[in-house]
């Protein structure tokens, strides 16, 4: 691991519980409208799930402790019950196509990602998986919690054990298939700075939105890494972070899902590096190493261990006119949906 990404690893890294509740609500009202902050569930056929999230936002974070302002369900096209379960434990639900109808959708969790930010208000936007089980608010306390406390944080993963969980046996370490076999082994290649990243494909983070208007989408599977690498780009390692949350329970996919899965995020790196005119080797590939972490028993965090390595997108959301139209809308109102 590079010095720089050892050295941030160490920084930038926290646990859930080094911000306790009450440091939240004080630094959440010193900083007025900037702190504000919109939780955004993407959802697909998701009413198994969607439900149990909503409710324990809304209990949790919203009438016990007042952290978020808005939580809302953006539906790509579901064909269950994943809309009315989801309005009926408490969430604002937005179908996908309702969001820029001039524009027509294209399947993918980073379009809706990308459309969320035309209905929603908050100054920090946090995105939060719709099929996670046992869902623990700390997914969503956790990583608000750095960009409410520290004004240079621009965006916060969350970092997690990930079980693999099939067939009612369960592998500890056995989940994240595709960050360890790609996306990892691509981040360490040629972005070695953000080796750091216990997660880097997780799909929970948040940031502010003065960050997220001014990144491109992949509309795919490749969304995560994309906005990760980009946000290295504009605003550098010291302004990312990551937040133990615990443990993440949710549906896996089949081999091939995963494929493809892969392959778009494989493009999503190779389009990247095209854009920066990276793609032949550069001096940091002179050494390639790949670091992945377990835990450490005593400490109980993280630890990096490093292994030699043998030799259709969105554009910025603020460059859209309708989408100033909709910021002049959320200042005339109340910023503070529920």
């Amino acid at each position: 691991m590079l010095p720089e990404a050892s050295d941030w690893l160490r920084r930038r890294s926290w646990t859930a519980a080094d911000r306790p509740a009450e440091q939240l609500l004080a630094a959440k009202r010193a900083a007025g409208a900037a702190g504000t902050v919109s939780v955004v569930l993407p959802a697909l056929d998701e009413e198994s799930t969607v439900g149990g999230i909503v409710e324990v936002i809304r209990r949790e974070l919203m009438e016990r402790l007042p952290l978020v302002d808005e939580l809302v369900v953006v539906d790509s096209g579901s064909v269950d019950r994943t809309a009315e379960v989801a309005a009926a434990a408490g969430a604002r639900v937005v179908h996908r196509d309702a969001i820029l109808p001039r524009l027509a959708p294209v399947p993918g969790k980073g379009e809706v990602l990308w459309r969320s930010l035309l209905v929603t208000g908050g100054a920090i936007v946090c995105f939060i998986d719709a099929d996670l089980r046992e869902f623990d608010p700390a997914f969503v306390s956790g990583i608000v919690g750095p960009l409410l406390t520290d004004p240079g944080l621009q965006l916060v993963k969350a970092m997690y054990d990930r079980p693999l969980e099939a067939g009612g046996a369960v592998v500890a370490a056995g989940g994240g298939r595709v960050t360890e076999l790609v996306a990892r082994p691509l981040l360490n290649l040629h972005w070695p700075l953000l080796a750091g990243f216990v997660q880097p494909l997780g799909g929970e983070y948040a940031a502010r939105r003065s960050l997220l208007e001014r990144l491109h989408f992949p509309t795919g599977y490749g969304v995560e890494l994309g906005l990760l690498v980009d946000a290295l780009e504009l605003v550098g390692l010291d302004a990312l972070a990551q937040v133990d949350v615990g443990v993440r329970h949710h549906r896996h996919q089949d081999s091939q899902a995963l494929g493809r899965m892969a392959a778009t995020i494989y493009r999503t790196a190779l389009e990247r590096l095209d854009r920066t005119h990276r793609l032949k080797a550069a001096d940091d590939l002179a050494r390639p190493v790949l670091t992945q972490f377990d835990r450490d028993p005593g400490t109980g965090g993280f630890r990096p261990r490093s292994h030699a390595v043998a030799a259709t997108e969105r554009p910025p959301m603020i460059d859209l006119p309708e989408y100033s139209t909709s910021r002049a809308g959320f200042a005339a109102g109340d910023p503070r949906q529920g």
